[in-house]
């Protein structure tokens, strides 16, 4: 188990100690659960009854909450901020695959940088390009032609189709497909003819990819996905959507072919993005939320309605039908007065 001094901790975030510096730290946990030898972190002013109260070797707390606590401190601005990189330093996640595993399929022609470790039963595609210290977990699928950038991690079971590029430091997780076909049929007196996707999918750099996450190629240009993004579990991104750098797209959330979703975005889980429409950089869509328009200006946008009981519920929806109804005799009211003058 590694473990590090609260010095080291401190020289690490550029933060200041407050107590005893030699205090050994070997993992994290909350201030309610925390144990001796455990860092917590105080970033919410509504925890704080249980600062006195917490067994933690040590706390990271900002400036004006350390002054009111006794025990040992790691001293920043931004806690929560803190409590990630002490994290990632004391992380004990296993790798997705260590060496090359025997069992593992592997065309000649792909080109392996120094470091890759590919896992139990994984296929590499021909003409594939592994970058160095790629991890490749247990039955991945890597298709022809694909690029991997250096220090990226599929996990078990993730499946790249052909011409697919992943940049630098990305993380996807199991059972996310990637580069699977668009939905793109054209309609000929009633039968459905495929139409081929294809492009093909581009990732930037430190892009993180949730579980089971289904992103399509491109019809004909990239679907694209920026540095910095962060994708939740089951989302699903259709052919040439374009996603801004450092946006996050939560649970389930779901865009439709050709949108665009600028910089530094947060789309709330459950949400749908209709196609070929474009939300502006800094835009907040709240969970649920059905965006059927373009967004021009950045803002918090939500549409999902509240739970309540069901009686009331379907009495709403029936006035809810009934509202273009009530506006068409408000406008004729507000006509007859207007005559009548």
């Amino acid at each position: 188990m590694t473990s590090y001094t609260l010095s080291e901790i401190a020289a690490h975030l550029n933060a200041e100690v407050k107590g005893d510096e030699t205090v050994t730290i070997h993992s994290v946990a909350t201030l309610e659960k925390a144990q001796a030898g455990e860092i917590s972190f105080l970033a919410n002013a509504k925890y704080q009854s249980q600062l006195e109260g917490t067994a933690a070797s040590a706390v990271l707390l900002s400036p004006k909450m350390a002054e009111h606590y006794s025990g040992n401190a790691v001293v920043l601005a931004d806690p929560y901020v803190g409590f990630a990189r002490v994290a990632q330093l004391l992380d004990t996640t296993p790798k997705a695959a260590e060496a090359i595993h025997p069992s593992a399929v592997i065309d000649p022609s792909a080109q392996l940088g120094e470091g890759v470790a590919i896992g139990a039963n994984a296929v590499i595609g021909a003409n594939v390009i592994l970058g160095e210290n790629v991890q490749v977990g247990a039955g991945c699928v890597v298709g022809q032609d694909v690029i991997i950038g250096s220090n990226s991690i599929l996990w078990a079971n993730v499946t790249l189709y052909h011409d697919v590029q992943l940049g630098t430091d990305c993380i996807v997780h199991s059972g996310t497909v990637i580069g699977s076909d668009g939905f793109g049929y054209a309609n000929e007196r009633g039968q459905w003819i495929k139409i081929p996707q294809t492009g093909g999918v581009r990732i930037g750099n430190r892009v993180e990819i949730g579980a089971c996450t289904s992103i399509d190629r491109g019809a004909l240009d990239h679907t694209e996905i920026h540095d910095g993004v962060i994708i939740d579990n089951q989302v699903q991104l259709a052919h040439n959507v374009v996603v801004g750098e450092n946006t996050a797209l939560a649970g389930s959330s779901t865009f439709a072919g050709s949108c665009t979703i600028g910089k530094y975005c947060i789309i709330g889980g459950n949400s749908a993005v209709a196609g070929h429409l474009s939300i502006a950089d800094g835009t907040h869509v709240s969970g649920g939320t059905n965006v059927t328009s373009v967004i021009r200006e950045p803002g918090v946008y939500s549409s999902a309605t509240i739970a309540m009981e069901n009686k009331l519920w379907r009495r709403n929806t029936v006035r809810f039908r009934q509202l273009d109804e009530l506006f068409q005799r408000v406008k004729q009211l507000e006509k007859n007065v207007n005559s009548d003058d």
